[in-house]
């Protein structure tokens, strides 16, 4: 129990570094939390749990080989750069279409959203296969082929929590934001995926 315990504070403590960073998942979160609340958090949590969760078990029992690493590093990167475009783009242009910002013909956005952003970015690829990769490794040694689902469910909740409170806090704060601010807002925020887009490519050429 005690055993389990630590290696429990051990995974949330690491797994807080890839959760909690900013990046593509969480300015989407943002972008539709400010519609709908915590209910899009939720969304693109289980799109993101789609996602890693075949990761987690593929990487478990060695599917992935790391000696092709680098070249589906480049692909992922790639792709993902230009989901990110698309999806900023996308959104952009929904700023200007219509004065009032709605998602109500994207229902499904968010989760769409938290499975392309999730499996097409790079560092959350490159996060596993490093530093979880070795949360893994050593929970197999202790529980085994069990030892992937332990550490898998210390670490989904956090990405459920963080995404699901997040999003209601965003929506929360959406009702002292005007219009015009509102707009700006988007802006700024897929400007953010841009730059990230941008910064997936330059990791490739430079």
């Amino acid at each position: 129990m005690v055993q389990i315990l630590e290696f429990a504070l051990i995974v949330i403590s690491i797994s807080a570094s890839g959760v909690m960073s900013p990046g593509p998942l969480f300015t989407a979160n943002v972008v539709y939390g400010l519609r709908e609340g915590s209910k899009a958090g939720i969304k693109i949590a289980i799109g993101h749990t789609i996602v890693e969760l075949p990761l987690v078990v593929l990487l478990g029992i060695g599917v992935l080989s790391l000696e092709l690493f680098p070249e589906f590093r480049n692909i992922i990167s790639i792709v993902g750069a230009i989901t990110l475009f698309i999806f900023a783009a996308i959104q952009i242009q929904k700023i200007f279409e219509k004065k009032e910002m709605s998602f109500s013909n994207q229902k499904h956005g968010p989760l769409v959203a938290g499975i392309g952003l999730t499996a097409l970015n790079p560092f959350f690829l490159i996060w596993w296969l490093t530093i979880g990769l070795k949360l893994i490794v050593d929970a197999m040694v202790i529980w085994a082929f069990v030892g992937i689902l332990i550490v898998f469910i210390f670490h989904i909740w956090m990405d459920f929590s963080w995404l699901g409170i997040t999003a209601f806090l965003t929506s929360k704060s959406s009702k002292f934001i005007s219009n015009r601010n509102y707009k700006i807002l988007m802006i700024g925020l897929n400007g953010v995926l841009i730059y990230l887009g941008i910064s997936f490519l330059t990791e490739i050429f430079y």
